[in-house]
């Protein structure tokens, strides 16, 4: 039979952090890859920045902030993923890039790829058979256009991969290797605060919509990872050499588990899932604070709020701009799942 690694599978539902711990829901879902949120700059903002959105990220973050980025963008990144497990073979990738089409808006793609290591094939006597790979892959397209001067509109649309395993589990159909797609819709709004002429930005992104994916049968399918993120960001200081930008997001997963142990299709699951515990709860709070000195340097700090998982990590980050090249570092501290884990990226200007 298949024995898969316990560690793997405690990796993969951890694998988002403070999402694992706060949402019973989680734990129902598969491919909660899809919710490791890509990029050292929002890495660093404490992962707030679905209203700002203004890098090659936002096909991940919010597909509308295409509808303002006007021009080519691209995004790499690479990190070990969860340190603190001492696996060196767990890590995450992730790429994109941006297009502007005058007349037609911005166009897009990202992927995302995590491996999560080898794990043994044994038979039914635990004799060692051999070894397989267990990794999860994402790909998405992407398109936002703006439906006013300051309302933006985003729409991606993903294919989504899952190689748990390359055999089936003793008498069990299938083998634990599934596909599926899902999108996500986004809104971007921007404003003029009208007393301190500063700006003002509201966005939200509606994540994962998509059927439940199956490994064996459609009867042991799990719902995806539905999530909502929504939240505003406040642009305090803007001129020629000072930029300083307050962000803060809400994040509430819309999976739902009845007590017979089904789970509700998505499309149900958006109005179901927010009855399971009070909703100030059970939603995570992002807050982060950027500041630019002359388009060259930036500082960051940020910190999440688990009420759930009582987990409360803070996030700090930098980045350093020349040209058209920009670095961005950050880096996790305090009770998290994902502590001490480094993000680095690099984003080019085309």
């Amino acid at each position: 039979m298949l024995r898969k690694n316990l560690t793997i599978l405690i990796v993969l539902l951890v694998a988002v952090g403070s999402f694992s711990s706060a949402e019973a829901g989680v734990a129902e879902a598969t491919g909660i890859f899809l919710l490791i949120s890509p990029g050292a700059r929002p890495g660093g903002m404490g992962e707030a920045f679905v209203a700002i959105a203004d890098d090659a990220t936002t096909t991940w973050w919010n597909p509308a902030g295409l509808a303002f980025l006007e021009r080519r963008e691209l995004t790499l990144m690479h990190t070990n993923w969860l340190p603190e497990f001492n696996l060196p073979d767990l890590y995450y990738d992730f790429i994109s890039y941006t297009n502007f089409v005058e007349d037609w808006g911005t166009f897009g793609f990202n992927v995302v790829f995590i491996n999560l290591g080898s794990s043994p094939h044994t038979d039914d006597l635990g004799r060692t058979l051999g070894h397989f790979s267990t990794y999860e892959t994402a790909l998405t397209a992407s398109y936002g256009a703006t439906v006013t001067e300051n309302f933006g509109l985003g729409l991606n649309v993903k294919f989504i991969y899952s190689h748990l395993s390359d055999v089936g589990a003793g008498q069990e159909k299938g083998s634990g290797v599934a596909t599926n797609f899902a999108v996500d819709l986004g809104v971007l709004y921007k404003m003029t605060e009208p007393l301190l002429h500063k700006q003002v930005s509201f966005g939200a992104n509606l994540a994962n919509m998509g059927p439940k994916m199956s490994y064996i049968d459609q009867a042991q399918a799990d719902p995806i990872p539905t999530n909502l993120k929504f939240g505003l960001a406040y642009k305090l200081l803007d001129d020629e050499f000072n930029k300083f930008t307050i962000a803060y997001d809400m994040n509430k997963l819309l999976v739902r588990k009845h007590s017979d142990n089904k789970t509700d299709p998505f499309y149900i699951a958006l109005f179901t899932a927010w009855t399971d515990e009070p909703v100030f709860i059970d939603m995570i709070y992002n807050l982060g604070f950027e500041y630019w000195y002359s388009d060259m340097v930036a500082l960051r700090w940020g910190y999440w709020n688990d009420q759930l998982g009582d987990l409360k990590p803070m996030t700090y980050g930098a980045s350093f701009k020349v040209s058209a090249y920009r670095f961005d570092f950050s880096y996790i501290y305090g009770e998290s799942t994902q502590k001490n884990t480094m993000r680095l990226s690099l984003n080019l200007t085309l």
